[in-house]
């Protein structure tokens, strides 16, 4: 597909597919009825090769890895990144203390560079295309991560990843506010992020929409978006499920809501005009 300054091109990814099959479904789902043209599969999650499966079936759904490596379960053994998790073999959850571990102490890295490499080499095993690339809460905005991520990525044939930069303007134009501190802060490492990879050649969308309503992407809130997407390459990330209660969910996340946004008639009513697709469609 050609890219234009004039036109609007849209990605729309749900993350944590494979968390659970009620993800699963409401991805598939979604990507057959409704406005889903990606998703980002957690490989070592609990089902992951129900998400497998599905996704085989699903020829025109990219699929990429959504690296987790904060609150969820490893790849490797816990034995051999003591660091990386707690007493249960979970990754840790206290992220600001785990980003200066990963900062200040080289064993501590070199933890982290082996997992990240088994969850690239879980994504391979699979046998799908490699769409993209993001990571779970955006902890690859860690610069330590985000170098790991793509050296170790190239060797996999990564050619896209996600920098988070969503447009405050867009987002107080449907519901005003005023961003905080941690806010704008993360807003300047994406930015950095977002020239890092085009540096590096690895394609990024040109704005991201869903972190500020992440868990909350109502109909109204997407339609909203449709109507303001600026030109260029947009992804607009969203978590369905057809269940708001299943293993490991975040209790404040309206999964069921996401689902039926995808699939409201509204909102695919408002994609009239927007090219639609993958990153692979547009990288």
């Amino acid at each position: 597909m050609t890219r234009t300054k004039s036109s609007r091109q849209l990605i729309v990814t749900a993350d944590d597919f494979g968390a659970d099959e009620a993800v699963n479904e409401a991805v598939e789902r979604c990507h057959v009825e409704g406005i889903l043209t990606a998703a980002s599969l957690m490989v070592s999650a609990a089902a992951a090769a129900d998400a497998v499966a599905r996704a085989r079936r699903l020829p025109r759904l990219g699929v990429g890895l959504h690296l987790v490596l904060v609150e969820g379960h490893p790849t490797l053994p816990p034995e051999q990144i003591p660091d990386l998790v707690d007493s249960e073999g979970r990754f840790r959850s206290d992220m600001a203390r785990a980003g200066i571990d990963i900062f200040f102490k080289p064993w501590v890295r070199r933890q982290l560079a082996a997992e990240i490499e088994a969850q690239f080499a879980g994504f391979a095993a699979t046998g799908l295309a490699l769409d993209h690339v993001n990571a779970h809460k955006h902890f690859h905005l860690h610069p330590t991560i985000r170098a790991l991520v793509i050296a170790i990525g190239r060797s996999h044939g990564m050619r896209a990843m996600r920098a988070p930069v969503e447009p405050g303007a867009v987002i107080r134009a449907i519901e005003p506010g005023t961003p905080g501190i941690a806010e704008r802060l993360a807003h300047g490492y994406a930015r950095r992020m977002q020239a890092k990879l085009r540096q590096e050649g690895i394609a990024t969308a040109d704005q991201t929409f869903g972190i500020a309503w992440s868990g909350s992407m109502t109909s109204a809130r997407l339609s909203a978006l449709l109507a303001r997407l600026p030109a260029g390459l947009s992804e607009i990330y969203l978590h369905p499920a057809i269940s708001d209660d299943f293993a490991n969910h975040a209790p404040d996340y309206r999964y069921r809501d996401e689902h039926c946004a995808l699939l409201d008639p509204t909102v695919i009513a408002a994609t009239a005009g927007i090219e639609r697709g993958a990153y692979a469609d547009f990288a």
